[in-house]
Parts: C-alpha cells; structure tokens; sequence
C-alpha cells in the first residue's frame, strides 16, 4: 500500500506569484464541544452555555500573514475586565469537566505583528441544579381577642441553579396550589442567598402532618433532570438543641488525650451531629464518634476551635464551640533597667533597680512567676517590690523593683516561670546583680569589616561584635531601607555572636545592615547600633545574550557587545571565539565598547562568542552569524486550496512568502519534501528560473496525487548559491471544495464537516450521519453497513443512516445537495437544456434495508420532486457506482430520502 502511493506521488513544476499578502491578524471563535445552545447576546457577543461536568471546546480560527498566533484569556465576569486565570496560548482551548466557577467571557487574542491585535469573545454560561435543601421554622403567638394560640409552620426551600429553577410544592403525591387551600401561602421571601420559595402552613390543621417535597427543576435545561427533596412534618418536629461535656475553654498539657462530647438534648427528626475545626481541618489524628471527637496526644499544632454542630432541617442548626489551648512555654528572657528616672546606664548605691523577667506562653495569663534572692523566695516588701504583670513592659511580664539600692542587695537574682500543676517543664534564668557584672554594652565592627564584598553565589558573614559590657545581650539585624526585608523574609534577625551568616548571596542582598543591641537579656538602656555595607560582586551583564545576524557573503559585519552593567565595573579582559576557537587580534580598548568586524565568506560562518570578564567573573555574548536565508513563511489562508483530480486523488495549491529575502545571498528555489508516517513521499528542488522572491508576495506551488482522505506533512527550505536555509513544516488536509461555480465543479467525498454544502431535510424523519470505520456506533445492527469509504480506507468518511430499529416502514431520512444554477450555455442541437450527468456509490446491506431513491427538485413558481433512480433491498458488502442523466429547466437540487451513502459527482 505505501509503495503504491509513492507510484501514484506527482509534483506539479510550476511556480505562481501573487501580490504582497502580510495582513493584519482576523480571529473568529467556533465551538465544537457539548454545547446546550449558542446564542447571540447582542451584535458584539455570543452566549455558549454548557452544562456543568461537560467538555467545553472552543476554537479560535485565525487569518492573517505570518500565521499570528494566539492567546485565550477570560475574566470573572461581565462587570470585570481584570483577567483571572493564566493565558493559554493555543487555538483550541479544551476545559474537562467544566465547573460553574468557570463560566464567564472568554477572549481569543490573535497577533501576527502586523497592525493591531484581533480580539473577539464570547460568554460561557454554564447551566446547573444542586439538590435542594429543606428546612422547617416554627412560630407560636397569642392571637389577641381569643384564648387559643396560633402555631404556624414555614417551610423554606433552597437551591442554587442557572438557569433560575422553578418550584412545585407537594402534601404527599398532591400539588399544593394556594388557591385551592386557604391554608397554605407560597411566596419567594426577600434577602434570601440563592434560589428560595417558602410554604408557609397557617394554623397547623390535622391534614397539615404529611410529608412534603419540594421539587425544582430548570425545565430540562442542558438534559439537567429535575431534583426534589421530601421532609416529614409531625406534632413531634422540633429543632435541635446540644450541650458540651467541658467547659468552653479547655486547657491540657501536650501529650494528653483530650475527649469532647457533644450530647443531643432534643430534636426530632434525630439530628445529624459534625465536628469541624477553625482555623484548619479537624487534625488527622483526631477520630469522630458518633457524638464524641477523641484528639490522641495533642501537640500544639492541635490547638483551636472546636466546632460542634447539630442539625435535623428544623430551625436553626444548634453550635457549640470549645476552645482548646495548649500549653507551651518558651524562650524566657531578662532585662536590667537602671534608674529611669535618672537617666542611668549602670547600677548606683542609693538609686532604684528594676529586673524583669518574660516568657511566651500559652496560655500567658496562666503564667506564675516566682523570684528568688541567692536561692530564697523573695516576698514584697519596702525596699523589695514584685510586679505580677509590669504595665511598663510587655504583656505578661513580671519584675522586681529594688527600691534604693543597698549593698545587702547586690546578690544573684533567679526568675522561674511555671504553670501550676502542668507537667510542663519550668523554666529558670539567674541574674547577678554586683558592681562589676553589669556595665553598658560596646557595640564594634572588626577593622575592615565595614564594607564586605562577595561573589555572588557565594557565602558571607557580617560581623558585629559586644567588645565591652556584662550581661552581653543578643545582636539584632535589619536592613537600613524600612521597606526591604532580611534575606530570610523577616524583618529582623536575631543572632547570640553577632555574626549574621548569609547564603548563595544574589545581587538583590546588596545594600546596608543594621545591627543592634537587644532590649532583653542585658541592660534595657539606650540602643547600641552599627552600619555593614554588604558589596555583591558578579559578571559583567551584557546585550545581547543572543542575536541572530544574517548577511550575504563577502560584506562586512559588525558585531557589538554592549556591557550594561558590571561590579566591579572595571573590565579586566574582552575575547572574541569563532566556533569556539579563539580569534587573534590587537587587545582592545577596555574601556570601549567591544565590536567586532570582519568580512562574511563561506568558510567563517559559524558561532561567534564575546566573553567579557571582570574580577567576579565572565560573560558572554552570542552572535550567530551565517549567510544562510531565512525560513519561509507558510500562507494559510488559501482560498480552495484542493482540487479534486482522478482515481481518488486531489492536489493541493501550497502558498507562501519568504521572510527578509534581501537579507543574504539571492535565493534561487526551494527544496520541498511530502511526508507521510515519517516515509518521505516526494523530494525535490524547486526552480524559481532567475526570479527572486520579493517580502511579502506570495510564492505557489501545487502539490499533486495525493490520496483522498488522506494528511500530509511538507517541508519547505529556501535555496542559496551557498547554502540551504531551515526547513519549516506544516500539515496539509483535505477538505471538501465549498464553491460550486457550476454544477459541472462538484465533486463531494464527505471528508469536511461541511459536507460539501449538502443540508438535512427538516420534513424528514431522522437524519443522515457523517462518519467513518473509527467514529461509527458500535452499537450498530450487525452486519450492516460497510467497513471502508468507497477508496478502500477506513479513514474516508461517508453519509450513513440505521434502517433496522427504532426505524419502522415509511420513516424518511433525506439529504439535500446545494442549489446549483443552469448554464446559459444551450444545449445539444439547439435545445434549451444543458444535460448534466449524476454518478454517485452506494453501500446497500442488511436484512431491512429498505428503498434508496434519488430525486431531482427543480425550483420554479412551485417545486417539483422527480424520482430519477431507485433500487430496494440488500445489494452485498461491496459500494456500488450509479449514475444517471438529469436535463433540469432550472435551479435545481437532488435528494437521497434513504440510503445509506451518497457520494454525488456532478460531471
């Protein structure tokens, strides 16, 4: 078979030229998925609506030169122009299972380049019916006047739908209308989210216990089925209410186990308990009983709120809430302040002392502090005061004011925080307070460390250092511009040494630090504070990276490498390589631009490199250079581009315009190969006979005996006396011709989804099918219809209809051709009527087959149906040719009321 399309491969040798052709890009968007109905919204915009869970497939089909290419972006909706999700560049945008959150205006974007950008658009609506959801409400009152008390029932049903849903009330299997029953009254309530109808029951009556459904639907919008829900109404419906086996807060230790009960106190019908968490899910471990949440080991991550949640559709739900903590203890710190109202920075005789002591907890109120004095409990007193929570400092801190210090009081001060019986472990920080353990930090940076330079990519270390002062607190880092952050994403850094360590360094690290002494863990006086410069060296950055330079051989090319940027700026060396071997030449002028010139021949084509260094290392520019043309631009906007020709063949009219063709060596032809499968079918030069091709006029050249239905691949490389340009590939298809400028043009295989213009008839019965072996029903009668088109391939495609059921004698399927116009030619020996010919294949088989009859309809003042041929019953597994002599006297038509396959030929 492969051999045999080689035999039957032709080329035709002729050149065509046309005008210039670059065009601005034209978009227009097609849809192929499972629409519902498309519509036009008004004249700039088309409405798609979709069902929800279904493809939804659009296509943007584009015209203008170069082949523009295309964007789909789409926003939230109409009232937004703030696109909402990542563009995709493709011209089919396929999304499966599409959900409602994705309906809203789509936009297909095509450029080219050439002139403005073509936009068009289109809305999707996407069609849905959620269950609905029922709920009861109950009111009693005192009616005034009398000695009874009125109790009304609402039922409220919600729905979320698009379209809006319609309701239908049902007692039982009976439909509620609220003029047959001056019980009921059925109103759609103000304010309400979503879709909502309510039935209200005045008075409850005896009859008013049943069970009620409230039934919506979208009236088979999409094929979206109506839904319903049925509830129960007794003298016994109530609401739910709950109570908790704990506490609203409950505190635990890690590692305990932690049991929440939610118990039922009423209700009916039974309610429906859930646990939830905020904020986050319900932790992994935990596991739900029934009623009753178990947490195992709970950690701190566990901590939450607790949700519980009754509900029984009667009422409001009833929520409870447990908050849980649990307890963690964690860097505790201390600080020393001096007299503040002397402006102190040491410790005095005869002036006050305050120590403090911090710790993070949860939770922090919780927290008990105790100080002690050389290992003894210290009590309040005159001279020695504690503070449970210091309103000076930090919530939850505690302090110990010595009131005019004394030398009895200079000793060894210890804080210990605790949770009363908590398992959590205490945590304790001493203090010494003598005249030579506390003296005012000296904050220094080591000599030379105030700038520190770095390659980038590298690791670093800024250093500050305590030189003096006792207890050394912690070193504090930030960036010295407010709004930038440290490395790490935080805006301060703490570090014990002082020694900030940054790692793989980038350009954007560089700038000033700040680092400062820390209020905690020392004295809490005036701020110590230092500056490090952080110098990032890299390579020289350059332009281009990459360029592309075309020329014809033996001029002179100029090649520049523009340094943009550079720390250290200084250069210390520029190179220039060809092919990766270095290019001898006069070392150039490090502060000038580094340029390259030299003349293009055959033999210097290649790669060229300009490796630009500094002391943090190398760059490079790009360059390749090459005599070798451009690609060729493929036209795809041909119009008929197939042409039907013998023996189930076709040609195919190739167009294109060549990019830039005065930037190299005069192109002489093109080489162009037709593959199929990988296997090259056709390779060959084409001649452009001494006529270069000008920018943007179209070259053609035609493709001949290629096999109907049959895709090919062609490849397409410009020609130069030196060299052979890139080659550029596109896939050729056939497709039905769509104009018929007389009947004697008409040839119709069925491969395009036009089917040639040919129409179903909607006085019929059923319809005709297009399909071939891979798309037919599987679920066929057996032994019926046939395996290949009438070629012999199972990819051609023919009209197809079932005969055997659902159908029942008489049912009619009939295809009509297009209209065709008489030629004003006369006929033979004078007569007025031009003779057409009418040859067609058929593919009779099965049991059932039933009649196949072939009409002419001649349009005039009325139309007239003739049967011109017919055959009945089973005719084989093999496709059949007929054909027949028509003489119309005007506009006609032809129609195929019941056969399996009509492949017209108009000849």
């Amino acid at each position: 078979m492969e051999l045999f399309w080689i035999l039957l491969f032709s080329s035709v040798s002729t050149l065509a030229w046309g005008q210039g052709v670059y065009a601005p890009a034209n978009a227009q968007i097609v849809h192929s998925g499972a629409a519902c109905n498309v519509k036009d919204d008004n004249i700039s915009e088309r409405i798609y609506t979709i069902k929800e869970g279904d493809t939804l497939v659009l296509q943007c089909i584009v015209k203008g030169h170069p082949r523009p290419q295309v964007r789909w972006t789409k926003t939230a909706g109409s009232a937004s122009d703030k696109f909402q999700e990542t563009s995709i560049y493709n011209e089919t945008l396929r999304i499966e299972g599409i959900q409602r959150v994705q309906g809203g205006r789509y936009y297909c974007k095509a450029d080219n380049g050439v002139g403005v950008a073509a936009i068009k658009s289109i809305r999707v609506d996407v069609q849905y019916l959620d269950t609905p959801v029922l709920t009861v409400h109950q009111t009693i009152s005192d009616v005034r006047g009398s000695y009874y008390q009125e109790k009304t029932v609402f039922l409220r049903c919600t729905v979320n739908s698009n379209p809006p849903a319609r309701f239908i009330w049902k007692r039982g299997s009976m439909l509620i209308e609220q003029s047959k029953d001056n019980g009921v009254d059925i109103y759609e309530p103000l304010y309400t989210q979503g879709e909502t109808k309510v039935l209200k029951l005045k008075n409850l009556r005896p009859k008013d216990f049943a069970d009620y459904t409230c039934q919506v639907s979208v009236r088979n919008v999409c094929n979206i089925e109506d839904k319903s829900i049925t509830f129960r109404l007794t003298n016994a419906t109530s609401p739910p209410m709950i109570r908790l086996s704990v506490n609203d807060t409950v505190v635990v230790d890690p590692g305990q186990d932690v049991l929440l009960t939610c118990e039922v106190t009423a209700g009916f019908p039974q309610p429906n308990v859930t646990w939830t968490r905020y904020p986050g899910p319900l932790p992994l471990s935990a596991l739900v009983r029934e009623s009753t949440l178990i947490l195992r080991a709970v950690t701190p991550a566990d901590a939450g709120f607790y949700n519980c949640t009754a509900v029984n559709n009667v009422g409001n739900p009833a929520r409870k809430n447990v908050n849980l903590v649990v307890r963690t203890m964690s860097n505790l710190t201390f600080q020393i302040t001096p007299d503040s109202n002397k402006d102190s920075e040491t410790i005095q005789m005869g002036r006050d002392l305050k120590l403090s002591c911090h710790v993070d907890a949860t939770p922090q109120e919780k927290v008990n502090y105790t100080w002690y004095k050389n290992g003894v409990p210290v009590y309040n007193s005159e001279t020695l005061i504690l503070l449970r929570s210091d309103p000076d400092m930090a919530p939850g801190t505690s302090s110990l004011e010595i009131v005019d210090m004394k030398f009895r009081d200079l000793a060894t001060y210890s804080c210990v925080a605790n949770f009363p019986g908590s398992r959590v472990p205490e945590l304790r920080v001493d203090v010494n307070i003598s005249q030579n353990s506390v003296s005012p930090p000296v904050l220094s940076v080591p000599p030379g460390g105030q700038i520190v330079s770095v390659r980038e990519g590298g690791n670093v270390e800024l250093v500050c250092l305590v030189a003096d002062g006792k207890p050394r607190p912690p070193i504090l880092w930030s960036r010295t511009e407010k709004d930038l952050l440290m490395p790490s994403g935080r805006p301060i850094v703490e570090t014990p040494d002082g020694r900030l360590r940054l790692r793989n360094v980038s350009r954007d690290m560089m700038g000033a630090y700040r680092c400062q002494t820390a209020p905690y863990n020392g004295l809490n006086i005036k701020r110590r504070e230092a500056q490090v410069q952080l110098n990032v060296q890299y390579p020289p950055i350059l332009d281009p990276v990459f360029q592309d330079v075309r020329s014809r051989n033996y001029q002179m090319v100029t090649l520049r490498c523009t340094v943009l940027r550079s720390n250290p700026p200084r250069l210390a060396d520029i190179r220039w390589f060809r092919n990766g071997d270095f290019i001898r030449m006069p070392m150039p002028d490090l502060k000038e631009m580094p340029e390259l010139k030299f003349k293009l021949e055959p033999n210097n084509n290649g790669s060229y490199e300009c490796r630009v260094s500094n002391s943090a290392g190398t760059s490079t520019c790009t360059f390749n250079v090459t005599a070798q043309p451009y690609n060729a631009e493929f036209y795809f906007d041909t119009p008929n581009p197939v042409r039907i020709l013998k023996g189930n063949n076709y040609s195919y009219t190739l167009q294109w315009t060549q990019r830039d063709p005065e930037a190299t060596d005069p192109i002489i032809g093109y080489w162009i190969n037709v593959r199929k499968n990988k296997q090259v079918l056709l390779s060959k030069q084409i001649d452009l006979k001494s006529k270069e091709p000008e920018k943007g006029v179209l070259m053609s050249h035609t493709i001949s005996d290629l096999r109907i239905p049959l895709s090919y691949e062609v490849r397409l490389a410009p020609v130069t006396t030196y060299s052979t340009g890139d080659y550029v590939s596109r896939i050729i298809q056939y497709s039905e011709p769509y104009t018929y400028p007389r009947p004697s043009d008409h040839v119709c295989g069925f491969e395009d989804e036009r089917i040639c213009g040919f129409s179903q008839d909607r006085s019929d019965v059923f319809d005709w099918t297009r399909q071939n072996h891979l798309s037919q029903n599987p679920k066929r009668s057996a032994n019926t219809g046939p395996e290949t088109d009438r070629s012999g391939t199972k990819e051609g495609y023919y009209m197809y209809i079932e005969a055997s059921r659902p159908r029942v004698k008489g049912d009619k399927a009939r295809l009509l051709s297009p209209l065709f116009n008489v030629s004003s030619n006369r006929g033979p020996k004078g007569s007025g009527r031009v003779p057409y010919c009418v040859s067609f294949y058929y593919h009779m088989k099965g049991k059932h087959i039933g009649t196949l009859n072939v009409l002419l309809r001649v349009r005039s003042i009325a139309s007239v149906d003739s049967v011109m041929w017919t055959k009945s019953g089973d005719q084989g597994s093999d496709w059949k040719k007929a054909f027949f002599g028509i003489s119309p006297s005007g506009p006609f038509q032809t129609l195929s009321p019941s056969s399996r396959l009509c492949n017209l030929t108009y000849c």
